[in-house]
C-alpha cells in the first residue's frame, strides 16, 4: 500500500484555520455596529462570549465524532455552519440576531488558527470600502469554499502508520506510555483539575485580548490601520507560538514548556494542552479527552470578554481588566506546577483505576453478550 501523502492533511488544516480563526478578529465588527444601532460595548462583546464559550462545548460532541468517524464530517459541518453564521450575520437588525448568527452559528462551526491575521485587516478595508454587511457576505463565500477545500483533504493516517525513518527517541521531553485513559477515570485525577483550572486561568487573559483588542487600539488614539496591524501581530504571534512551542515541548517537556514559556504567547496553550492531554491520557480517546479539557478555556471564553467589555464600561479604560488578567495568569502557574504525569513514579493509583476500568469495560461487555 502506498503511504499517505502527510502534506495534503497538513494543507487542509490550515486552510480550515485560516478561515475559522477569523472568529478571532469578530472584534473588526464592533465598531461599525455600535456606531449603527448604538450599542455598547458590554453588549457587543457578549457575541465573542458566546461564541468562545460554544466552541469549547461543541469541542467535546466533535472530538467524540471525530474519534469515531474521522475529522472530515467534522470538519465539513463546521465550515459549513461558520460560513452560515457569516452570511446571515449581514442581515443583522437586532443583537438577538447578531448574537445568533455571529456568536451561536459562527461560534459553533468555529476553530482555531491564524485567520484573523490575515482576514481582519481584509475585513476593515472592505467595510471601510463596501460596509459591514457585505463585508460579511464576502468573507462568507470566500469562507466556505476554504472549509470545503480544507475539509476534501482531511483524513486520519492508516492504523499503525508511522513516517519512514522516524524515531520516537528522538522526542525526549514527550513521555507517551501508549496508555489510554478512559474520561471516566480521567477526571478523577487530580493532575486533570490541576491542568483544568491552569488552562482556564491562563486563557482568560488570552480571550479578553482577542475580543478587545481592535477597540482597544481605537480606544487608545489610534487609527484603523494600525488596529488591524496590532491584529495581524496578535495572530501570528499565536500561530507561531503554537508551532514552535509544541517542537520546543516535544524536546523540554510538555510541563516544562507550560511552566516557563506559555505565558509569553497565548497560542502556546492550545498547542501543548492539546499535546500533553494526548501525552498523559492516550491518543484513543484524545478528542473526547482533550475536550473535556478545553471546557476550561470555555470558562475563560466567557470570563475575558466579559471582564474587558464591562470593565471598559464601567471605567472608560481596559487598565483594571489587564491588571486582574495577570494576576490570574499568575495563580495559573502556580496551579500548574500541581500538575505530574501520571504515568510517572508514585502514580500506582493510577494503575490500579486502570485496571478497574477494564474490569467495568469487561462486565459490562459480557453482561451484554
Amino acid at each position: 500500500m502506498n503511504a499517505p501523502n502527510r502534506w495534503l492533511p497538513v494543507v487542509g488544516g490550515v486552510m480550515m484555520n485560516m478561515a475559522l480563526g477569523m472568529f478571532y478578529g469578530m472584534s473588526v465588527f464592533m465598531l461599525p455596529l455600535e456606531k449603527e444601532f448604538g450599542w455598547t460595548r458590554a453588549q457587543t462583546s457578549w457575541v465573542t462570549t458566546i461564541g468562545l464559550a460554544l466552541i469549547a462545548v461543541w469541542y467535546v460532541i466533535a472530538g467524540y465524532i471525530q474519534d469515531r468517524r474521522g475529522p472530515r464530517p467534522v470538519a465539513v459541518v463546521g465550515g459549513l455552519l461558520f460560513s452560515l453564521g457569516f452570511f446571515t450575520a449581514s442581515y443583522t437588525r437586532s443583537l438577538a440576531v447578531f448574537y445568533l448568527t455571529a456568536g451561536v452559528i459562527a461560534g459553533t462551526g468555529s476553530g482555531f488558527g491564524a485567520g484573523s491575521g490575515v482576514f481582519g485587516p481584509l475585513a476593515l478595508s472592505l467595510i471601510d470600502s463596501v460596509g459591514w454587511r457585505s463585508t460579511f457576505q464576502i468573507l462568507s463565500v470566500i469562507f466556505l469554499a476554504m472549509t470545503m477545500t480544507g475539509a476534501y483533504l482531511l483524513r486520519n493516517p492508516p492504523p499503525g502508520y508511522s513516517p519512514s525513518g522516524w524515531d520516537p527517541s528522538m522526542a525526549r521531553g514527550a513521555t507517551r506510555t501508549g496508555t489510554d485513559v478512559q474520561a471516566s477515570a480521567m477526571v478523577r485525577m487530580p493532575t486533570f483539575w490541576a491542568l483544568w483550572i491552569a488552562y482556564g486561568l491562563g486563557t482568560t487573559a488570552g480571550t479578553m485580548v482577542i475580543s478587545q483588542l481592535v477597540p482597544f487600539a481605537r480606544s487608545s488614539g489610534h487609527s484603523a490601520a494600525v488596529a488591524a496591524f496590532a491584529l495581524t501581530v496578535g495572530a501570528f504571534g499565536s500561530a507561531s507560538g503554537r508551532v514552535l512551542s509544541g517542537w520546543m515541548s516535544d524536546y523540554a517537556g510538555r510541563l516544562n514548556t507550560l511552566l516557563f514559556a506559555v505565558y509569553y504567547c497565548y497560542g502556546t496553550q492550545l498547542s501543548v494542552y492539546a499535546s500533553t492531554s494526548a501525552d498523559f491520557f492516550g491518543t484513543k480517546n484524545v478528542g473526547f479527552n482533550y475536550g473535556l479539557l478545553l471546557c476550561a478555556w470555555g470558562v475563560a471564553a466567557i470570563l475575558g470578554p466579559f471582564l474587558g467589555g464591562r470593565v471598559y464600561v464601567a471605567t472608560g479604560e481596559y487598565r483594571y481588566a489587564f491588571f486582574v488578567a495577570a494576576a490570574m495568569s499568575i495563580g495559573a502557574i502556580a496551579t500548574l506546577a500541581l500538575a505530574h504525569n501520571p504515568h510517572t513514579a508514585g502514580t500506582e493509583h493510577l494503575k490500579l483505576e486502570l485496571e478497574i476500568e477494564k474490569l467495568e469495560v469487561n462486565l459490562n461487555s459480557n453482561l451484554k453478550s
